[in-house]
């Protein structure tokens, strides 16, 4: 083989090894950092009071309205032990990014 058809190929190659990885849904990227060490990562809810994201006719049945003014304000469910403090303990995070974390709650567990 020659010379420049190796090059050629350490290119090819090259080219296919650095390609670019693709980050995750934003939404799954603050669930996973904000919201998940309560929910859990299969949305059962890991910590006693919390919410069962895949519980047929449980919170994801509410409309957005109301899930945006839950996580903006915090929440404590009747009968819940604690809350959930507004916007999952983070001040910082924008309306925009609370949408985009109900839009992956309905991808991820129905609703």
């Amino acid at each position: 083989m020659k010379k420049s058809t190796w090059a050629a190929c350490g290119v090819v190659l090259g080219s296919i090894m650095v390609a670019p990885v693709f980050a995750a849904d934003p939404g799954q990227a603050i669930y996973q950092a904000h919201c998940s060490m309560c929910h859990g990562e299969n949305g059962k809810g890991g910590v006693p009071g919390t919410e069962d994201f895949t519980q047929k006719g449980g919170v994801l049945s509410l409309s957005d309205a109301v899930l945006l003014e839950r996580i903006t304000n915090g929440y404590q469910r009747p009968g819940s032990p604690m809350a959930m403090p507004p916007k999952g303990g983070d001040a910082s995070l924008t309306e925009e990014q609370i949408k985009e974390v109900i839009a992956y709650l309905r991808s991820k567990f129905g609703g």
